[in-house]
C-alpha cells in the first residue's frame, strides 16, 4: 500500500470511530426530550454521556487535522466549499458542549429546559449535517479545473444528499436509544428499548434506501471503486436484525449491530470513492484523488511515524475509559423523590 492508500485508509478509519462513539452521543442528546419524562431521567441519561462525549469528538479532531496535513487540497476545497454547512455543524458542537457544562449550574427548571433544548439541538443538526456533508462528498461536486468548489450553499441540498443526512441522523438516533437501553435500568431502559424497536424500521428502511442510491449513483458515474458486495449487504442484514435483538432484550448485542451498520455505511461510502476524494461533477478530469490532493513523501512518511507512535497510546486510553464507566446507570428513588420535592442539586446526587 502506497503512503497515499494509507492515510486515505486511516482518515476512513477516524471518520468511522467518530460516527461510531459520537452517534450515541448525537443519539441520546436527540432523545433527551422523548425519554427524559422528568429531570432526574434526564439528568441519567447525561450522565450515561458525561464522562464519554468529549473523549468522542477527539476523532473528529484528529479526522480533520489528519485530512489538512495528508491531503491539503482536499481540505482546502471541502472546508471552502462546505464552509455554511460546517460552520453551522461547529456551532452546534460548542452549544452542545457549553450545555452539558452549564446545565448543572442552575437550580431553576427554566434553566435547565434552556440547556435541554440547546442540547437537543446541538446533537440533532450535526447527526443530520454529517449525513449531507458526506452524501455530497460521495455523489459529487461542482468543482473546476482550479480544484475549487464553485457550486453554491442550494445545490449541497440535493434530494440523494438530504436522503444520506435523513439516514444518518435516524440511525445515530436509534444507537442513542439502543445506548440508553443498555447503560441504563429501569424505566429509562424499558422506554429505550420500546423506542429503539420502533426507531429500527425507518432506520433500516432509510439505510436499504440510501445504499441502493449509492449503488446506482455509481452504476451511473460507470465508477463503482472498491465496494465488496457483502459491505452494504452486511449493513442492512445488521440494521435489520436490531429490532428481534431489542425484543429479546439483547441490548448488548443491539448496540453491536448499530455500531456495525454504521461502520459498514461509512466503509462503502469510503471505498466507493477510492481512489477520488472528492469526485468533480463538471468533468472527472477535474476530481481531486488521493495523488492530486496529497502532500509530499517526505510529509506523509513523518506523518506515518507519529501516528505509529500515538495511535495505539489514544485508543488504549480511550478503551481504558469505556471499561471503567461501563456500569448501568439509574436513579434513586431517594434522588427522585427529593428532586419532585423542591428544586436543587444537580449531577453530584447520581452515579457519574
Amino acid at each position: 500500500m502506497t503512503l497515499t492508500g494509507f492515510w486515505f485508509l486511516l482518515i476512513a478509519v477516524l471518520w468511522t470511530g467518530y460516527f461510531v462513539l459520537e452517534g450515541f452521543d448525537f443519539g441520546v442528546g436527540i432523545l433527551l426530550p422523548v425519554l427524559g419524562r422528568d429531570d432526574v431521567d434526564r439528568r441519567v441519561m447525561i450522565n450515561t454521556i458525561g464522562p464519554l462525549w468529549d473523549g468522542n469528538e477527539v476523532w473528529l479532531l484528529v479526522a480533520g487535522g489528519a485530512t489538512f496535513a495528508a491531503f491539503p487540497e482536499w481540505y482546502a476545497t471541502l472546508f471552502s466549499g462546505f464552509y455554511l454547512p460546517l460552520l453551522l455543524i461547529l456551532l452546534a458542537l460548542i452549544v452542545r458542549g457549553v450545555a452539558f457544562e452549564f446545565r448543572g449550574k442552575g437550580r431553576t427548571p427554566a434553566w435547565r429546559s434552556w440547556w435541554d433544548r440547546a442540547i437537543f439541538w446541538g446533537s440533532l443538526l450535526p447527526a443530520l449535517l454529517w449525513g449531507v456533508a458526506f452524501a455530497n462528498i460521495v455523489r459529487g461536486v461542482r468543482i473546476d479545473a482550479h480544484k475549487e468548489y464553485v457550486g453554491g450553499f442550494w445545490a449541497l441540498l440535493n434530494p440523494y444528499a438530504l436522503v444520506g443526512g435523513v439516514t444518518t441522523l435516524l440511525l445515530f438516533t436509534l444507537h442513542g436509544a439502543v445506548f440508553t437501553a443498555l447503560k441504563t435500568d429501569g424505566e429509562i431502559r424499558e422506554r429505550g428499548r420500546a423506542l429503539g424497536r420502533r426507531l429500527s424500521v425507518p432506520a433500516a428502511i432509510s439505510v436499504i434506501g440510501f445504499l441502493a442510491w449509492t449503488y446506482l449513483n455509481a452504476v451511473h458515474s460507470e465508477h463503482r471503486g472498491l465496494v465488496p458486495g457483502f459491505v452494504p449487504v452486511s449493513a442492512i442484514l445488521a440494521v435489520v436484525a436490531v429490532e428481534w435483538l431489542l425484543r429479546e432484550r439483547l441490548e448488548g448485542w443491539a448496540f453491536t449491530a448499530t455500531a456495525l451498520t454504521i461502520v459498514l455505511l461509512t466503509a462503502t461510502l469510503f471505498l466507493n470513492l477510492w481512489p477520488r476524494v472528492m469526485p468533480s461533477t463538471i468533468d472527472p478530469a477535474y476530481s481531486l484523488t488521493a495523488d492530486n490532493a496529497a502532500s509530499s513523501h517526505y510529509t506523509l512518511q513523518v506523518m506515518t511515524v507519529v501516528a505509529a507512535v500515538f495511535t495505539p497510546v489514544v485508543l488504549a486510553y480511550q478503551a481504558w475509559t469505556y471499561w471503567i464507566f461501563r456500569k448501568r446507570l439509574t436513579a434513586p428513588t431517594s434522588t427522585r423523590s427529593a428532586a419532585t420535592a423542591q428544586e436543587g442539586g444537580e449531577d453530584a446526587s447520581l452515579p457519574s
